[in-house]
């Protein structure tokens, strides 16, 4: 099938590629899958999961995947005897009104993709799949194979260079073959796996995917596949379109990639890969791909498992594009594999309201681009540590007490830190619900060392490892039922946030100056909820609570972040054991933010962001 980006002539290198990078699992991901050809040749390994946002590439796909021979056509043979190709190829079709194809994209309408003969084959073909499958003599797959049959088997008659950007003006040999609907090639295989196939955008069904090896073949020229394949799209979904131009493209569900943009493809990528959930990452590309290969490189690295960027450069051809100024030189098709940092970060440092158990939700609501990340109520710093960022991630929270203890844990030895936090354990006598030995050390912190490591191991040991002072900002929290454990060691030991670039501040939420970040800066706030009888909320800690004063603040401050432009996350409850937050509510519905609701929490909450 002449295609732009067929794979055909990769498969084997992209399976040895596997094999060389020892990578293993089960389920396997085509995310761009084009003509499906990767997807095929590896659905006797793996279970496929293929995706294309194009329908007619949905349809080969739907044939090639869902198949592992072809089709029998059980229902059609018992009432014709023979197989449909056969039945098809026998039909004599004569024009009719309804024939789109034949009046628009033949010598009919002064367009000569097909000869009018063809066009009137493809019409009647089409038209006559499409009346099969309605009484039920084919069924779902049949469609779908029928269908990519005929799509492929019009390529072979086709006037045109390759492409559907334009015919030749002059009629080439192969455009006066009588079409033939003849069998789609596919890889037979005895036994067909759970395997799934999408038409949507990449971007958004990556969310809600999950699974061990993505490979990742986007468009990486400036060639729109909704141009070069229209006629192809409207073959398949044979929707009567509104269509204009010398070329009769389609005018409607005409949505350009941003892969194909130079100056989107970059963050599209980094959405891609910051939303996979997936292991292993291959990426086919192009030495002369859209984006600078070093720049891809760059970004791959920030999202791997200690930054190792594999890359393998195999010799072939360029597709020679109409506007390419390299046409016909030879390039390096690159192969490119990451182990991705799928680890989520989870704080050594409980605190009440933390969001360790919300942090891919958060991630998944991410814009496509994050130059800054601002943690503003950053808390235990559970959800900054996970962002990854382009530049860099900046953590903030009012008590200065919780500052210091991040502080001390990000700057020290992991190791010796914990050899410290042992021996004072030790010394001590600290032990989960002992209340005399927990005083004593409650004494010690108070009267002689007031330092941010006896603080953490207080918290440890203390109830519901809540920091909570008196007016004197002594701590005044009781003994509890939580102790250090392996746990928390290991949680020390692995607590560096994925952005390397990060800084620590305490400051009140209304003294910070975000006018000095740029627009590509997401702000997240995680404020004491209103409506909730959290203990952080009522003032008597040494700080000052959450009032209806600070949250009017605090959601005039964010009507100020949207106004100038800024992008903000949210998280708050609307509803809570029958009280519900009109002020919030209200503010939601006056400016039209979005509200996403975390279904898997107890407690019925939300991210309202305002992109």
């Amino acid at each position: 099938m002449r295609y732009i980006g067929n794979k055909t002539r990769l498969l084997e290198h992209i399976n040895d590629f596997i094999s060389e990078n020892e990578i293993d699992g089960d389920i396997f991901c085509d995310l761009f899958a084009g003509t499906g050809a990767v997807g095929d040749f590896f659905k006797s390994k793996y279970n496929i999961i293929s995706n294309d946002f194009m329908y007619y590439s949905y349809a080969i796909n739907k044939a090639k995947i869902l198949n592992n021979d072809i089709p029998k056509f059980e229902n059609f043979r018992k009432v014709y005897h023979k197989c449909p190709f056969e039945y098809l190829n026998e039909k004599n079709f004569l024009y009719k009104d309804n024939y789109f194809i034949t009046s628009q994209y033949s010598p009919k309408n002064n367009r000569q993709y097909f000869t009018e003969e063809n066009s009137i084959i493809i019409d009647g073909i089409r038209i006559e799949i499409e009346e099969l499958y309605k009484k039920k003599l084919i069924n779902n797959n049949e469609y779908y194979y029928l269908l990519a049959s005929l799509i492929e088997s019009v390529m072979s008659i086709s006037n045109t260079s390759g492409t559907y950007e334009a015919f030749l003006k002059n009629w080439d040999k192969r455009a006066f073959k009588q079409l033939k609907i003849l069998p789609l090639e596919i890889n037979k295989v005895t036994e067909l796996k759970n395997n799934k196939v999408y038409c949507q955008d990449s971007n958004l069904l990556i969310r809600n995917i999950k699974g061990d090896i993505l490979y990742i073949d986007t468009p990486y020229t400036i060639t729109e596949y909704s141009s070069a394949y229209h006629l192809l799209e409207t073959i398949a979904k044979y929707d009567y379109p509104d269509i204009n131009g010398i070329t009769g493209r389609r005018t409607i569900n005409t949505k350009k990639s941003d892969y194909s943009k130079k100056k989107k493809a970059l963050f599209a990528f980094e959405d891609l890969i910051r939303q996979a959930q997936f292991k292993d990452i291959i990426i086919s590309y192009s030495s002369q791909g859209i984006i600078d290969l070093d720049e891809l490189v760059f970004l791959l690295k920030k999202f791997s498992i200690n930054n190792e960027v594999i890359i393998k450069e195999i010799p072939y051809r360029e597709y020679k594009n109409l506007n390419s100024s390299k046409k016909g030189k030879t390039l390096n098709e690159v192969l490119i594999y990451i182990k991705k940092d799928l680890n989520i970060i989870k704080s050594p440092l409980n605190y009440s309201g933390s969001k360790d158990n919300i942090v891919s939700d958060i991630v998944k609501v991410l814009p496509k681009h994050i130059d800054t990340f601002f943690d503003v109520m950053g808390g235990a710093f559970n959800v900054g540590a996970n962002i990854t960022a382009m530049d860099k991630v900046i953590y903030n929270d009012y008590n200065y007490f919780v500052v210091d203890i991040l502080k001390l844990i990000l700057n020290s030895d992991k190791y010796s830190l914990i050899e410290r936090i042992e021996e004072i354990i030790k010394n001590f006598n600290l032990e989960k619900s002992n209340k005399e030995n927990f005083i004593k050390f409650r004494n010690y912190y108070n009267n002689k060392d007031k330092s941010p490591l006896i603080l953490f191991i207080l918290q440890m040991f203390c109830f519901q490892n809540q920091l909570r002072f008196n007016s004197k900002l002594e701590f005044n929290t009781p003994v509890g039922n939580c102790s250090y454990n392996e746990t928390t060691a290991e949680r020390i030991k692995k607590f560096v946030p994925k952005t390397n670039k990060y800084f620590l501040y305490s400051m009140d939420f209304l003294e910070i100056n975000y006018s000095e970040f740029n627009k590509d800066t997401v702000f997240y706030f995680d404020p004491p909820y209103f409506i909730t009888n959290a203990t952080y909320n009522d003032g008597k800690r040494g700080f000052k609570g959450w009032s209806a004063d600070l949250e009017t603040k605090l959601l005039e401050k964010l009507t100020e972040l949207n106004n100038l432009g800024y992008k903000f996350i949210l998280s708050n409850v609307i509803e809570h054991r029958g009280k519900v937050n009109y002020l919030l509510n209200e503010w939601i519905k006056t400016h039209n933010f979005k509200i996403i609701e975390i279904k898997h929490c107890t407690r019925k909450e939300v991210l309202i962001i305002n992109y």
